[in-house]
């Protein structure tokens, strides 16, 4: 069976271009390279994986590339582009040559701005069309207070490829549901719009049971529906709550349980589509699926 990470990171501090470390874990306050991440990536049975932008410059976009070089399961890049340039177009057409084929789509960070309306500013459009003429996606990274902006844009540019990061982040810690699902139900209807089941467990509070999160996969599998999903581990973001493995666990479990008989597209064949990556993903047969499942977490 082929597992696609949808959703992991490389970063390190010493670039100094990752700003919001400073008030992260100090268990994240450092480097987190292939070597790091292989053996476990290796162990859980995860082939190819899709590597996310973890700063706002074009730079550290780059040395994602470097990396993607050394590592040969990545194969696909999310970068960063200054959509807000008068230049933007040029910018974008430059990552794609410098990638070499590695880039598949950009990823501003939303969430951190002090503006939770920036994505509907009309001064990006420039930006996403860009971003759309270049065939590339554009992965939403966005909190609750940025929903009613991203539903905007959405409007603004209908047939953008867009994926809903960390399920939009919900307040899973607070139990809060009833909110994020309202704006979940509204975006769902947008098919163009896909979501990633990742950084779930992160969002659990002290001493939140990590069963709490059942209730916000099950809204997103009604929501969504297997087709428009796709897994991914958020490492390494994740190892502040879990070990690799047993996210990939429960995702299974709970596709399993929601999505009957559709693991192998919430865990390889949606990011292959929506990334456009040049990996085949055959089906596999209902005993590796029911194995795969069965698995002690």
């Amino acid at each position: 069976m082929i597992i696609v990470d949808a959703h992991q990171h490389y970063w390190q501090p010493l670039r100094g271009d990752y700003g919001w470390l400073a008030q992260a874990p100090a268990s994240l306050q450092r480097a987190f390279l292939p070597d790091d991440l292989r053996a476990q990536r290796d162990a859980a049975g995860v082939q190819f994986s899709v590597l996310v932008q973890a700063a706002p410059t074009e730079d550290e976009t780059r040395y994602l590339f470097e990396l993607a070089e050394e590592d040969a399961a990545v194969v696909g890049v999310v970068g960063w582009v200054d959509m807000e340039a008068t230049d933007v177009g040029t910018r974008i057409d430059r990552l794609i040559r410098d990638g070499g084929g590695f880039l598949r789509g950009l990823r501003p960070m939303a969430q951190d701005l002090a503006d939770p309306d920036w994505l509907a500013n009309p001064s990006l459009d420039r930006a996403f069309d860009c971003i759309q003429d270049c065939g590339l996606t554009f992965d939403a990274l966005v909190g609750m207070p940025q929903l009613p902006a991203l539903l905007r844009r959405l409007h603004r540019h209908p047939h953008l490829n867009v994926v809903l990061d960390h399920a939009g982040k919900p307040a899973i810690a607070d139990g809060r549901f009833d909110q994020w699902t309202s704006w979940i139900d509204e975006l769902a209807q947008h098919s163009q719009l896909h979501c990633k089941l990742s950084g779930l467990l992160t969002l659990l509070g002290e001493p939140v049971h990590e069963d709490a999160i059942e209730p916000y996969v099950a809204d997103l599998f009604s929501h969504f529906g297997p087709e428009r999903l796709m897994w991914g581990s958020d490492w390494p973001v994740l190892t502040t709550h879990a070990h690799y493995a047993h996210w990939l666990q429960i995702a299974l479990q709970l596709t399993e349980r929601y999505a009957p008989g559709s693991i192998e597209d919430v865990f390889a064949a949606n990011a292959v589509r929506f990334y456009a990556l040049d990996i085949d993903t055959p089906l596999q047969n209902q005993e590796t699926r029911h194995d795969l499942t069965q698995r002690a977490i």
